[in-house]
């Protein structure tokens, strides 16, 4: 089933409204992510947790930072055939690094207490 010209614009444009909103997210929680890294290295955590903190907040940092890449490119790019399955990656991967930073965030409370 295709969608009218009308109905595919609207769909573009909503998806461009979402790429938006998650550009900003990204790369704050990219930040934040590259934060704890510091943070752990400055409290010298050198407990097994911490150091699993510190490789999956980098990873998540990661995954974040690959996020912003990929919705610049979706931005960007001029090909609109492939804007469908770039928004369904950039989703994939920003929620599989909001759910490591999830998981980071129990980690560390567990390594406080």
């Amino acid at each position: 089933m295709s969608l009218l010209p009308h109905e595919a614009e609207a769909a573009i444009a909503q998806a461009k409204e979402e790429l938006l909103n998650l550009l900003s997210i990204s790369g704050t929680l990219s930040g934040i992510c590259i934060g704890g890294v510091t943070l752990f290295h400055t409290m010298n955590a050198s407990s097994r947790a911490g150091t699993l903190v510190d490789d999956l907040l980098a990873l998540c940092a990661l995954g974040f930072l690959i996020c912003t890449y990929l919705i610049v490119f979706a931005l960007r790019t001029r090909a609109r055939r492939y804007l469908p399955q770039i928004v369904k990656l950039v989703d994939g991967m920003f929620l599989l690094s909001l759910s490591g930073l999830v998981l980071a965030g129990f980690l560390m409370v567990y390594t406080v207490l």
